[in-house]
């Protein structure tokens, strides 16, 4: 049933999409209340809303095909999709508005498990939609925040922040510079005369989750071993160098990042950019050990491409997608010959998103 009007018996009552993101710099570094810059994908979530006609909430998944139904009043949805969508909806709640029982009705064109962030733009889309059907006020930094809880409180992803204020304020013509401890954010062009893509290994992550979770472990007790609050903190890199050597690493990928997203948010050539994000996927390699070996070989046709200035994984890391900064007008052909030499192992690489900095604003709700 891919029929919106024939899930709702009509036209729904409100509309909203959101879209997901890519990561150019800055991987890792939220939850260490540090500095990121994403841009927004061209591919959406839509969440469509309606009025329920009992007292249970109907959501339904196009993508997916599947269905969830839970009472309004202390129900709770099973693992999956429908707990993103009861974690807005809760903390919609908890803030003191009323919410009705609703019929709700998702698509995406996001693929999902690339770590382009289809998690985020579901929760965004979903806070949305909800402000449009209800027409409560909620800034989009709010919003983003409360996505965040969704996810954590809800979904049982201990993620950072930069996923949904990507969502919620980035636009596909510039990256959103994000501070992680403040919010304080701002968009900064791409860097001139070049165009993204973004190409997917074919492998999911699979250990994302639980080693995303060590990983933030780990940083946690280098900074408490170094007595700072969080690694944003350390603005040395040679003051990591007394911690155990696992410690070490995981740090020092962390406040070189960090100064990485710093450098780029200051305005760097098309060329210096590109050697930040191989800079970047090195450490995440070597340092941060989220990289696999799919991925570094991808980055490596990717960079020996004609036309790319750099590359590197986006996301978690332990697989999902890549993402290269090329000249303008060169990115889809790079990438048609990094694929041809990455595929020849029986690989299923394939392009995600051709150029995504151009598009709409997503500053607005949609």
């Amino acid at each position: 049933m891919n029929n919106p009007e024939t899930f709702f018996g009509g036209a729904p009552e409100a509309l909203a999409s959101a879209p997901g993101r890519v990561n150019l710099l800055g991987e890792h570094t939220d939850y260490n209340d540090g500095y990121m810059l994403p841009v927004a994908t061209p591919q959406r979530t839509e969440v469509a809303l309606a009025h329920s006609h009992d007292d249970q909430h109907h959501l339904y998944s196009g993508t997916l095909d599947g269905n969830v139904t839970f009472a309004a009043k202390g129900g709770s949805a099973p693992q999956g999709f429908g707990s993103y969508i009861e974690g807005c909806i809760r903390l919609v709640e908890a803030t003191g508005i009323t919410v009705p029982p609703l019929r709700v009705f998702v698509t995406t064109n996001l693929p999902v498990g690339s770590g382009l962030s289809s998690s985020a733009a579901l929760e965004v889309a979903m806070l949305r939609a909800l402000r449009n059907l209800l027409g409560f006020t909620l800034d989009n930094v709010k919003l983003a925040q409360i996505a965040q809880r969704a996810e954590i409180e809800y979904a049982r992803v201990n993620c950072g922040i930069m996923d949904q204020m990507a969502s919620s304020l980035c636009d596909e013509r510039n990256m959103l510079f994000i501070d992680a401890r403040t919010l304080e954010h701002r968009l900064v062009p791409m860097p001139a005369g070049t165009e993204l893509i973004v190409v997917d290994s074919g492998v999911p992550r699979t250990l994302a989750a639980s080693k995303y979770n060590e990983r933030r472990a780990e940083c946690e007790e280098a900074a408490r071993k170094l007595g700072v609050r969080a690694l944003r903190d350390v603005t040395d890199p040679a003051a990591v160098d007394a911690l155990p050597d696992v410690l070490r690493r995981r740090a020092r990928h962390v406040v070189l990042e960090d100064l990485r997203v710093l450098e780029a948010a200051r305005g760097v050539s098309a060329e210096r950019f590109g050697e930040l994000m191989n800079a970047s996927h090195d450490s995440l390699r070597d340092d941060y050990e989220v990289s696999i070996p799919e991925l570094d070989q991808l980055v490596a046709a990717l960079r020996a491409a004609p036309g790319v200035l750099g590359a590197r994984l986006t996301g978690a890391g332990f697989g999902g997608a890549t993402v290269a900064l090329c000249h303008s007008g060169q990115a889809r052909q790079a990438a048609d010959i990094a694929l041809s030499t990455y595929n020849k192992a029986g690989r299923q690489g394939r392009i995600l998103i051709p150029v995504p900095t151009q598009g709409k604003e997503n500053n607005e709700p949609v």
